[in-house]
């Protein structure tokens, strides 16, 4: 299961959290990604005419089920859930926090520990969702790598799963769309646009959905200025400087000077801030 308000400012909460994509390499916790985003930055125009245009837990249709949704779905109304839900619910949102910020030391710690609970359970499924989870924050983050730790656990796990994997890889078939949240649905069907994307209550989708736009060539300068608000509203820094360098070459290809200056400047204000520690 994955996670994501309006205003394109909320934050990764226990209740919403859920999204999938590969484990891919960490760029470096304050630079820009090492991932030549140049050729799908660009690819947005000749997409254009495309650009028309997991269920979340108690009826959230969100690009990611929160991981309190995606451990403890079903358990309302029920006793108490098990320590191990708990531990894991809040490792899996902080190592989410932690990989947005750019901090992959303590992301790799609280996954690992994440992961460890949930392998009390021997569950596949449960296993899956932690690393979709894990792959889906790299998504939000332009790191369009294999969710290779997604892989093994792919024979046992369910349809919902294997069709989020795909829709973060951007393979999704029509079939597997029904089987995807509404928010991330009308991504794989091709009928997201910016507006439908603004509309997303939580975040953390918005920017996965954004992600995947991204990586199928249909994400124009309104999604790129969407995610950017988004991962700035929020304080993310990984993704904020992922969507600003996708921003800067957008406008150079435009010939905006001035704007693709702009974005530049913004660049290296964010890793200004970054701790010595995370360059």
């Amino acid at each position: 299961m994955p996670p994501g308000r309006p205003e394109a400012h909320t934050g990764v909460r226990s209740t919403q959290v859920f999204p999938m994509t590969p484990p891919g390499r960490p760029w470096g916790e304050g630079r820009a990604p090492q991932v030549d985003l140049r050729a799908k930055a660009l690819r947005w125009p000749r997409e254009a005419g495309a650009l028309r245009g997991w269920v979340g837990h108690r009826g959230a249709a969100l690009v990611l089920v929160s991981a309190a949704a995606l451990l403890l779905a079903g358990c309302a109304g029920k006793p108490p859930a098990p320590d191990w839900q708990i531990n894991a619910r809040s490792a899996m949102d902080r190592a989410v926090q932690a990989y947005l910020a750019g901090d992959s030391r303590v992301e790799a710690q609280e996954h690992a520990r994440a992961r460890s609970e949930v392998a009390r359970t021997g569950r596949a499924d449960l296993l899956a969702r932690v690393e979709l989870m894990r792959c889906a924050a790299r998504v939000a983050s332009l790191e369009f790598e294999p969710c290779s730790a997604f892989l093994p656990l792919a024979q046992d796990a369910g349809a919902a799963e294997r069709a989020y994997a795909n829709h973060l890889a951007g393979t999704a078939s029509p079939q597997e769309a029904a089987l995807l949240p509404l928010a991330q649905r009308e991504v794989a069907t091709g009928a997201a646009t910016a507006e439908t994307l603004a509309r997303q209550p939580e975040a953390w989708s918005r920017l996965v959905a954004a992600g995947v736009m991204l990586q199928a060539g249909r994400a124009d300068p309104t999604v790129v200025a969407l995610a950017v608000d988004t991962a700035a509203a929020n304080g993310w820094r990984r993704p904020l400087l992922a969507w600003l360098q996708v921003q800067r070459l957008q406008a150079e290809a435009a010939g905006e000077v001035a704007a693709a200056a702009a974005a530049q400047r913004r660049i290296e204000r964010v890793l200004e801030s970054t701790p010595a520690g995370r360059r």
